[in-house]
């Protein structure tokens, strides 16, 4: 089983607001393989909380222009890791030294990467 077409959909609308408030590393697996519960994760970080807050509240604001909700929502207030959960995307937007320090990527790494835009990869 490969992520839904909705869920692809989703990241690259997540990746794109996301670059759009200069988010760093954004990268994005389809973890469908692995887990039953969602089918791809997004990853960004920023170089403060103040950028973490803003980049997810542009992912959340472009998600809601194409119908999609949380169901939940953790560590805004906090600023460090921020994690929303749309059921079948889940994105990661983490301060740069939590990023560093609990590597996502390296837990990840086995599943497929999710082609992003080039304007997310930082190519415009």
């Amino acid at each position: 089983m490969t992520a839904t077409e909705q869920a692809l959909s989703r990241i690259r609308v997540a990746a794109l607001a996301a670059a759009d408030k200069l988010a760093q590393q954004i990268v994005a697996f389809d973890v469908s393989e692995q887990l039953a519960i969602t089918d791809a994760f997004l990853l960004a970080s920023a170089g403060n909380d103040r950028q973490v807050r803003a980049i997810v509240d542009e992912i959340e604001d472009k998600l809601r222009e194409v119908d999609a909700k949380p169901i939940r929502r953790e560590g805004h207030k906090d600023g460090r890791w921020v994690l929303l959960d749309y059921g079948d995307v889940v994105v990661h937007v983490q301060h740069e030294e939590e990023r560093a320090f609990y590597a996502l990527e390296r837990l990840w790494s086995d599943c497929p990467a999710i082609e992003l835009p080039a304007e997310a990869r930082g190519e415009r």
